[in-house]
């Protein structure tokens, strides 16, 4: 048979694979192919590419060159294109993956004990200048105490072409202490002092604003309410992933220290993205609500809904059930 002869006869498949492409356009239409349709897609491609070289050596009339050069381009833009990942998938990941690894690991214990704990401590020690005189200041300095005072010693009257741009602000100031904080994990102390650090400092500057003689407290806690509950959490879930990146180095569990840096990394990356979606939930309230004049029970009750929306999210629907599979596995 002549070969010009074959490919009158081939025919038939380039426009069989010319349907399929109309039929499923990158494969995102609403009946997906199914797998012998996928196969059959990838074996009508590669006739097309040896038709095409076959009429490319022939010298075949440069219309049938031209069609077998489009079909040939839009099957492999079809065929190798990346897709979408299914939204399934993400719900799945940001609704079980992510706070289920959040409620599992023991480094966000760990985190969360040391961070809270020594917050708490630290602004109960600076509250009582009784008990413990100048706590507050020897861990504030006079002259960050000055500047507490005198930026919250106005009432809040936020100018709303202000907003956005405050919001920007705290979005990199916030992020920075979280990245800090993560980025030393792998150094295991420095990250953990870090942690301490910010824990000892902000506790310390809202037991001092919590003073009754300090006027400027009840403006400084107007402020801080609203965003308080994202910004903390935000940086003890920063640490605590950074804190399984250096466990990575420490316990191998027979893997090589990089494969058990690369299993661990796998772990922190939940941790870490809840952390920076914190962290912007934090900034866009500071920079919107805290400011603003919005009575103080608005900015209060924002506070209890946001803490009560993070238990949930965390305990509710990160709490581990045998009959569920690992957490880990639903983002393959």
């Amino acid at each position: 048979m002549r070969t010009v002869d074959l490919l009158e006869r081939r025919r038939q498949g380039w426009h069989e694979l010319d349907s399929m492409c109309d039929k499923y356009r990158n494969f995102s239409s609403l009946k997906k192919p199914t797998a012998a349709e996928v196969t059959r897609f990838a074996a009508l491609y590669r006739a097309a590419c040896t038709d095409l070289a076959m009429a490319e050596n022939l010298k075949l009339p440069p219309t049938t060159l031209d069609y077998l050069h489009r079909l040939v381009g839009r099957a492999h833009s079809h065929l190798y294109r990346s897709h979408r990942l299914p939204t399934s998938l993400w719900w799945t990941y940001v609704f079980e993956t992510m706070p289920k690894a959040v409620f599992n690991d023991p480094c966000v214990k760990i985190t969360g004990v040391i961070f809270f704990g020594l917050f708490s401590l630290a602004a109960v020690l600076s509250w009582a200048e009784g008990t413990f005189p100048k706590f507050g200041e020897t861990i504030l300095g006079r002259e960050q105490i000055q500047q507490l005072e005198r930026s919250f010693e106005k009432p809040l009257s936020g100018n709303i072409d202000q907003y956005a741009s405050m919001a920007a602000f705290y979005i990199q100031h916030n992020t920075s202490i979280g990245l800090e904080c993560f980025a030393l994990g792998p150094l295991l102390i420095p990250s953990l002092f870090k942690l301490a650090y910010n824990a000892i400092v902000l506790g310390a500057s809202f037991g001092y604003m919590a003073r009754p003689e300090i006027a400027a407290g009840d403006t400084f806690f107007e402020f801080v309410t609203a965003h308080g509950v994202f910004e903390l959490t935000a940086i003890s879930l920063s640490a605590a992933a950074g804190l399984r990146l250096g466990i990575g180095w420490i316990v191998t569990n027979g893997l090589s220290r990089l494969d058990a840096f690369r299993v661990s990394a796998k772990k922190a990356l939940p941790i870490i993205l809840v952390a920076v979606a914190l962290f912007i939930l934090a900034a866009f309230t500071e920079g919107f609500i805290s400011p603003s004049p919005l009575p103080y029970a608005v900015k209060a009750l924002f506070a209890i809904v946001s803490a009560s929306l993070l238990m949930f999210y965390f305990v509710i629907l990160g709490y581990p059930s045998d009959l569920e599979s690992d957490p880990e596995e639903s983002l393959a």
